[in-house]
């Protein structure tokens, strides 16, 4: 199937979406609940996913000084924003033309992205486990889903992937010039294909663009799997808070 690749990357991109805000929110009231001083759940909360805000707001920097973007203030140090939401860090970039705005807000994606691929592949072998399943090796793919723990730095690996994975995704102000850049491109595309060159691009451009938008969902399923993992206990463990104490954090 042609579109095949984009259909995958927004049946992973849209539970990742979810899962990450559900995780956060969890995280957040078991932290809460057992602190039970916002100050100090903020706190250990952006201890916990450090590593990712860390790359996050590293990757806006370096890409804006590739593009020869000005930037002002660099902060890793969380803030309450005045809509109740959390802001882990932030780089402050000079507003430029659409094309290196839309690159800076997406850099976050890239740098994620290539650390899943790097952890995935090269410390935990997912990749392996994948082909098993694809084959239709079940009983080989449990056993080795078994083994993967005793893999080498495992833990630690999880760790980093599921703190990036789960940090990686641009806010809503990275995204402000994806808007118009979209606009630009669709008209750009449409323009080819009025000028005849839609068969052209179907043949030669549209399956490098379905495979890479194939690897891409297959990085988001591997940070949805990773976030359903910590989902349910972390679920569980909020409840059990909740019935010991008497108390929620709604």
């Amino acid at each position: 199937m042609l579109f095949s690749g984009f259909l995958w990357f927004l049946s992973m991109l849209l539970p990742l979406v979810i899962l990450q805000r559900l995780l956060h929110r969890e995280i957040q009231a078991v932290l809460l609940l057992i602190t039970r001083n916002v100050p100090v759940t903020i706190g250990l909360f952006s201890i916990l996913f450090f590593p990712g805000v860390f790359l996050h707001e590293l990757s806006h920097f370096l890409m804006a000084k590739l593009l020869q973007v000005r930037t002002r203030g660099f902060s890793l140090i969380p803030q309450s924003l005045s809509d109740g939401r959390l802001q882990m860090g932030y780089v402050e970039i000079e507003h430029t033309d659409i094309i290196r705005d839309s690159f800076i807000g997406l850099a976050p994606l890239i740098a994620g992205s290539m650390f899943v691929a790097y952890a995935g592949v090269y410390q935990m072998q997912v990749h392996t486990l994948w082909n098993v399943l694809r084959n239709g090796q079940i009983e080989l793919f449990w056993m080795g889903l078994g083994l993967l723990p005793s893999a080498r730095d495992f833990y630690l690996w999880f760790y980093l992937t599921f703190a990036i994975s789960s940090t990686m995704l641009p806010s809503d102000s990275d995204r402000h010039a994806w808007l118009p850049l979209g606009i630009w491109l669709a008209a750009l595309v449409a323009l080819v294909i009025f000028s005849g060159a839609g068969t052209w691009m179907i043949e030669n451009l549209a399956p490098l663009f379905n495979n890479f938008l194939n690897s891409v969902a297959l990085l988001f399923g591997l940070s949805n799997i990773l976030h359903l993992v910590l989902l349910f206990p972390f679920f569980v463990f909020h409840r059990l808070l909740v019935f010991i104490m008497q108390v929620d954090t709604a």
